[in-house]
C-alpha cells in the first residue's frame, strides 16, 4: 500500500492567489557608546554598553536598563 502525500501546489505567476512573499525581518538599529536615545516608557537616556545585535545598556538617570534587540520603543536621537 502506498502512502498518499499531498502534492505541493504550484502557482502561476499571474495567478491572483499567489502565496505572499515572506516579509523581511526588521533591520536592527545600530547603537554606539554615548548615543543619546529616547524610550517611550523610560524617557531620555544615554547608551553606556553595547552587545552588538543582542542588547544595549542604557542609563536613564534614575535607573540603568538592558534593552534587548530589536530595541522596541527605543529611538536614537
Amino acid at each position: 500500500m502506498s502512502s498518499s502525500r499531498a502534492a505541493r501546489r504550484r502557482h502561476l505567476p499571474t495567478s491572483p492567489f499567489n502565496s505572499e512573499p515572506e516579509p523581511e525581518p526588521p533591520a536592527v538599529e545600530h547603537y554606539e557608546l554615548q548615543d543619546r536615545v529616547s524610550h517611550d516608557k523610560y524617557g531620555l537616556g544615554r547608551v553606556i554598553g553595547v552587545d552588538e545585535g543582542v542588547s544595549v545598556l542604557v542609563d536613564f538617570g534614575s535607573q540603568k536598563l538592558r534593552i534587548p534587540a530589536p530595541y522596541a520603543k527605543l529611538v536614537k536621537l
